[in-house]
């Protein structure tokens, strides 16, 4: 929990050392939200800072891929709902040997999760093109791969395929963007599954499993 709450102080800080210098940027210019447009899309490239909740393990020590498109739908003049296809790696990886009640040390353990994830948000504009906003994301389970190695070895091996992730996975939103120059936005999201992504693995999880994590990316908009 030490390593995810100073985590997060480390977000919320960089978090506000871009806004800060993203007003005095444009604290001469006043935007108007795309007047003339109602669609409006472009790229996102960044990086995902994962754990999986209920794998012995605390700290978002694994990363993965957050890259894709999005499209913006212009509703009001300072709302658009957003829809995005994205390519998302989650997972979790293991930064010290752990105790289990069971008698037995975890060693090295580590999670990946490949996804297709399809998040709809509806998002509040201010003057200078910065937003926030939330809402949902639907997940699609590609591949995944896990490891595990304990002293003693367990009795039984484990195998991954025994005990499968679900294939489906539809997690809570919340995120802001900074427009830190023309169509360069910097965003900060949080996200966590509402429901388990897999159940109690006997001697190796704590109970039912969720996906928790924080992603940092750079948005480019079309602007023109």
């Amino acid at each position: 929990m030490r390593a995810a709450t100073g985590n997060l102080k480390l977000f919320v800080l960089l978090f506000i050392l871009f806004a800060v210098a993203a007003q005095m940027a444009h604290a001469q210019e006043e935007y108007a939200m795309y007047e003339n447009r109602t669609f409006y899309g472009g790229l996102i490239a960044g990086m995902n800072l994962t754990q999986v909740d209920g794998d012995n393990f605390a700290g978002y020590a694994k990363k993965g891929l957050n890259v894709g498109g999005v499209v913006f739908i212009k509703m009001d003049e300072h709302v658009a709902a957003s829809m995005e296809v994205l390519y998302s790696q989650k997972g979790s990886k293991s930064k010290e040997p752990q105790l289990l009640a069971a008698g037995y040390y975890i060693n090295t353990y580590g999670v990946t999760l490949n996804y297709g994830e399809i998040p709809v948000m509806i998002n509040y504009f201010d003057d200078h093109k910065n937003h926030f906003g939330g809402g949902f994301s639907y997940s699609r389970l590609g591949s995944s791969k896990e490891y595990i190695t304990t002293t003693p070895p367990p009795a039984t091996p484990f195998r991954e395929q025994d005990y499968p992730f679900k294939k489906s996975d539809i997690n809570l939103l919340l995120g802001g963007s900074l427009h830190v120059y023309k169509g360069f936005f910097l965003n900060l999201r949080f996200q966590y599954s509402l429901l388990s992504i897999r159940n109690n693995v006997p001697n190796i999880t704590r109970g039912a499993q969720f996906n928790n994590l924080w992603t940092i990316r750079v948005m480019y908009l079309f602007m023109k």
